[in-house]
């Protein structure tokens, strides 16, 4: 579906992760098939994490030293804290496959060589993806309120051009955080936004019938050659049909 928006709806959550995985599995045979490598960019949250752990059931059918491993967002705390997305996402597949560590791009904790400075560890990440970066495949989720990665409803990171930004004074905690812009995301080719429950039911039906982002940001996740919501029957509840 070249440029287009898909929503598959799924009867519960465990379905949902099921079909991600699989998917994802897919894309990334396809990239590897097409040019010998693949680029994803992983989230954290509860449907992001359990992705990866439905991946992980069935992970030889990719070869992995050919992955490159991206993070669309990360909160900005120690090196090795559970509520960062990169030691949740390494708990769930990333320590039980043969990647190669070179080709998996972490953003800097806030013990690291930048220290407690937020905008550097932006900096540094936007200096290793450069001006235009391309991904094979974008995972995200979505909020209450409709935020995806760190950008949060009319905050300054939702009208941010720059590739990655240093993001403060969130609505949820931690408050501190690291994230791609929404300009950054509509360069992958394709956009894979996975949400579930009631509780979201009001945002996704507000995106897909084209709210402005800086209402809710997820309405500006899209990819270049894709779009995909993956949603449960609660969070599908306000979608409109055709």
């Amino acid at each position: 579906m070249t440029g287009g928006t898909e929503v598959v709806v799924f009867p519960e959550a465990e379905d949902l992760t099921a079909t991600v995985a699989t998917r994802l599995l897919a894309a990334v045979a396809a990239a590897q098939a097409a040019k010998g490598t693949a680029s994803l960019v992983l989230t954290g949250g509860r449907t992001g994490i359990a992705v990866l752990e439905a991946v992980r059931t069935a992970a030889s059918a990719v070869d992995w030293s050919t992955v490159d491993i991206y993070w669309g967002d990360e909160r900005f705390l120690p090196a090795g804290n559970p509520e960062r997305n990169e030691t949740q996402a390494r708990a769930a597949l990333l320590d039980h496959v043969p990647v190669d560590q070179a080709r998996v791009h972490p953003m800097a904790p806030s013990d690291g060589r930048f220290g407690d400075d937020p905008d550097a560890a932006a900096a540094a990440y936007a200096e290793l993806l450069g001006e235009s970066p391309e991904f094979d495949v974008l995972l995200v989720g979505v909020g209450e309120e409709g935020h995806t990665l760190s950008v949060f409803p009319d905050s300054p990171a939702v009208h941010s051009t720059d590739v990655v930004v240093a993001v403060r004074d969130c609505p949820k905690p931690p408050p501190t955080r690291v994230s791609l812009t929404l300009s950054t995301a509509r360069l992958a080719s394709q956009v894979w936004l996975m949400t579930t429950g009631a509780a979201k039911a009001e945002a996704v039906g507000k995106a897909l019938a084209g709210v402005p982002e800086a209402e809710i940001p997820a309405a500006g996740a899209r990819g270049r050659d894709a779009t995909v919501w993956f949603l449960d029957e609660a969070a599908a509840a306000e979608v409109k049909q055709d």
